[in-house]
């Protein structure tokens, strides 16, 4: 940002995302991020209210429940909000933005998953997240 193609967008406009699959640094559409405009701000973890579904093999999908989550490791992004229309609209289908809640209380947008896209696929709730999922040989 901050060069002739892209003009400097107030923080008034910059909103914060928390991404928790294929999105985060070095993984398949994290160019997507780039190319809106985002910029990392740090790693971080949701509270213990969430489970974590891989599809397919090819993208997790993260859903708030009322009980039996865990803590999901995610990262933390600062996006134009024009940018946030953008990523959302190159998100594989039934991945949505919602408010998730981290573990040092605040609470940001987030890439959250529909329960019926999780519908038999495998919970992987147990690894802590994408990245450690991925390093299991999934």
């Amino acid at each position: 940002m901050g060069n002739d193609e892209s003009p400097l967008i107030p923080m008034a406009d910059m909103l914060k995302l928390a991404v928790n699959g294929t999105l985060m640094r070095e993984l398949e559409l994290n160019p997507n991020l780039i190319q809106a405009g985002a910029e990392f701000l740090y790693e971080a973890t949701t509270t213990p209210n969430y489970r974590l579904w891989s599809i397919h093999d090819q993208h997790p999908a993260m859903v708030r429940v009322s009980e039996g989550g865990s803590a999901v490791a995610l990262e933390v992004w600062h996006i134009p909000a024009d940018g946030l229309v953008q990523v959302l609209l190159q998100e594989p289908p039934g991945l949505s933005i919602g408010k998730v809640t981290l573990s040092n209380g605040e609470t940001v947008l987030g890439v959250l998953g529909e329960p019926i896209l999780c519908e038999g696929q495998r919970d992987i709730s147990e690894f802590g997240g994408w990245r450690a999922y991925l390093a299991q040989g999934a």
